[in-house]
């Protein structure tokens, strides 16, 4: 049994250190070092309290006597032990404990450390930083001592580990309150997502906090499996695809293997998965309601990640192809929508009005720019400048086609940036997705980048139930992506060229930005008229049979659906897709060329350029060529009589 006096040598205890750590506290010293006493008297060895279980070394305050309540009082003890590196403590203890009173146990650079944290969240723009800093930052102290003061993620993801792990405990409620701690866990949970955004903005961090509002969903999935999927996402990232794209691949990996988990339970490893089995699930997806694009999107992932595990001949992979692009379900392409300018009046009235300077600019420049959600949330500080004759440009960021593009800009939306720009939010920049360039974000408030829910989802909806714009159930009518569209369609509308709405939208291919040619109802549906509608003026060898009605009804329905494109120098040709086009000029004497009064100018300038043509080569000597030009001139002059057209 040890003296008061005496350490146990060898046995890692420090009493004497204690006592003069102590000092001059003369008031309760004498308690403090009965403590300290009675608990080294129960652990001689040190090495027995670290191996004891949890709700031993807990203890109790239940009775103020015996063991359990030494070990309470023995904490003082402890956290001393600690601050000298004689023990170790785990995360399952400083948890379950809850309270740490530190008084004299933090070093000065410690305590330096924390100062400038509380500092540092208040000049972010948090109230009350000094309740949110110290509590996470004593507990990371007890766990990881002067090395906390250089934090790195594996900090962090220890801690989340171990608070999962230690709720998780079926025998927790035996010991401890689970109610009382659970609360307790929420807040240290939200301080310390705090005192690391403090930490990345102290530049003691590289990247900043992440929060999910929605809890991701826990698959069971057998080792080898989960070995090759995580290596997967690790390879993907390593070679340049964006973090959630990997995530996205290991997670309908993830899913799969949960399915077999319950049909193919002897399925250990996707290199055992057959077609059949991988077929039985996809039909699984169909039965459980998911969408058309729901299900593309997992198979054709999973196609993907086996195509490439097999090639690259990793252990675990499937040894042959699995699924191919013909067992994929077909994409129905659906039609863009763009919002009716009605109803484009009364959203953005709304949208003027939102509360939240944040929001309102957000959709404001959704609104004039075309961007996608992504673009717009990634927005930088100083995005805007104007071209030389004053006009607003924004700089939107590479985005899903991987290219930055410079675009001009309504003045509304122009005013709302600078505004913004106004505020200049305090911090460090945040790393691009993209680009890896840290660069400082026109969407940032209190050091943390705004999300696309909060910057779309909730203040559309708040701006549609102010609107009136909603449908029965109550939900809003319009979503942000419904502001591209109507971009898209006003540009085209407007006689936008193809290329300026490619620029505007950045599209990389013109099949993308003529699906805004199908918007245009209304321009479809006047030039349809013009030359399929009842009594339209056309010329051409096709006439009769639009006059009389005579094409076939399938012929009809084709024209109805590509109409747009259809048209050539001097007219449309109708022939069908299965046809081919018209080649050169063939199509003035093509049995399905016709035309409309709208061409007549048109085919004005073309008869007198071919007859500057003819000249020029009846004047050389080419014979031939001059007769090739007075054919397409007289078949021209053909064309404006039928019209009723002069030359």
């Amino acid at each position: 049994m040890l003296s008061r006096n005496e350490e146990a040598p060898g046995r890692g205890h420090a009493l004497d250190a204690y006592r003069a750590f102590l000092g001059g506290e003369q008031r309760g010293l004498y308690q403090r070092m009965c403590h300290a006493h009675r608990f080294a008297r129960l652990y001689p060895d040190l090495d027995q309290w670290t191996a004891a279980p949890l709700e031993e070394r807990i203890g109790s305050s239940a009775v103020h006597r015996g063991a359990g309540w030494a070990r309470v009082k023995g904490r003082q003890y402890i956290y001393f032990l600690v601050s000298i590196g004689r023990i170790e403590l785990d995360w399952a203890w400083i948890l379950a404990v809850g309270y740490h009173f530190l008084k004299g146990i933090l070093s000065a650079r410690a305590v330096a450390l924390e100062r400038r944290l509380s500092d540092r969240l208040e000049q972010l723009g948090f109230s009350s930083p000094g309740r949110s800093i110290p509590r996470p930052f004593r507990y990371f102290y007890l766990r990881y001592g002067e090395a906390f003061l250089t934090p790195n993620r594996q900090h962090f993801d220890e801690f989340a580990a171990a608070s999962a792990e230690l709720l998780s405990r079926p025998d927790l409620a035996e010991f401890v309150d689970v109610e009382h701690l659970q609360r307790r866990y929420n807040v240290l949970h939200a301080n310390c997502h705090l005192m690391h955004l403090a930490l990345y903005h102290e530049g003691l961090m590289p990247t900043p906090p992440q929060r999910t509002r929605i809890e991701p969903t826990k698959h069971r999935v057998k080792p080898a499996m989960a070995a090759l999927l995580k290596r997967y996402r690790e390879t993907r990232e390593a070679t340049g695809a964006r973090p959630t794209t990997a995530v996205r691949y290991e997670a309908y990996g993830r899913h799969l293997a949960d399915w077999l988990w319950d049909n193919h339970p002897k399925v250990s490893s996707f290199a055992e998965l057959t077609r059949e089995q991988i077929l039985q699930y996809a039909k699984s997806l169909v039965d459980q309601g998911a969408s058309v694009d729901s299900r593309i999107s997992r198979l054709s992932g999973l196609s993907v990640m086996f195509h490439d595990a097999t090639a690259w001949e990793w252990p675990g992979a499937p040894l042959r192809p699995l699924l191919g692009a013909r067992d994929l379900p077909r994409r129905v392409n659906r039609m863009p929508r763009f919002i009716p300018s009605k109803d484009l009046e009364l959203l953005m009235e709304a949208v003027r009005n939102l509360p939240d300077i944040y929001q309102r600019v957000a959709l404001i420049v959704a609104r004039w720019s075309g961007a996608r959600r992504s673009e717009i949330t990634r927005l930088e500080l100083d995005c805007l400048d104007a071209y030389q004759d004053g006009t607003p440009r924004l700089r939107i960021p590479a985005g899903k086609t991987g290219k930055e593009r410079l675009i001009p800009l309504h003045p509304e939306a122009a005013a709302a940036i600078r505004e913004l720009q106004a505020l200049d939010p305090p911090g460090r920049g945040f790393a691009d997705e993209r680009t890896g360039v840290v660069v400082k974000r026109l969407f940032s408030m209190k050091g943390r980048c705004l999300s696309s829910d909060f910057l779309f989802e909730d203040s559309l909806s708040a701006a549609c139930q102010a609107a009136g714009l909603v449908d029965n159930e109550g939900r809003p009518k319009y979503s942000a992506h419904r502001f591209r569209h109507t971009i898209g369609t006003e540009l085209i509308e407007g006689g936008a060229r193809v290329h300026t709405v490619m620029k505007m939208l950045g599209h990389t291919s013109t099949g993308m930005t003529l699906v805004y040619a199908h918007l245009s109802d209304a321009s479809v549906r006047q030039d349809y008229m013009k030359v399929l509608g009842p009594g339209a003026v056309v010329a051409g060898s096709l006439a009769e049979a639009l006059r009389t009605r005579a094409m076939p009804e399938d012929s009809l329905a084709w024209l109805k659906s590509n109409f747009f494109r259809t048209e050539l120098e001097l007219g449309h040709c109708l022939r069908l897709l299965e046809e081919g086009p018209c080649e050169c000029d063939m199509y003035l004497t093509c049995a399905k060329f016709v035309t409309t009064p709208e061409y007549a100018p048109r085919l004005r300038e073309r008869r007198l350029r071919e007859i500057a043509l003819a000249d020029d080569a009846q004047a050389k000597g080419f014979q031939r060529e001059s007769e090739r030009h007075e054919c397409t001139r007289r078949r021209v002059e053909q064309l404006l009589t039928e019209l009723g057209e002069q030359w």
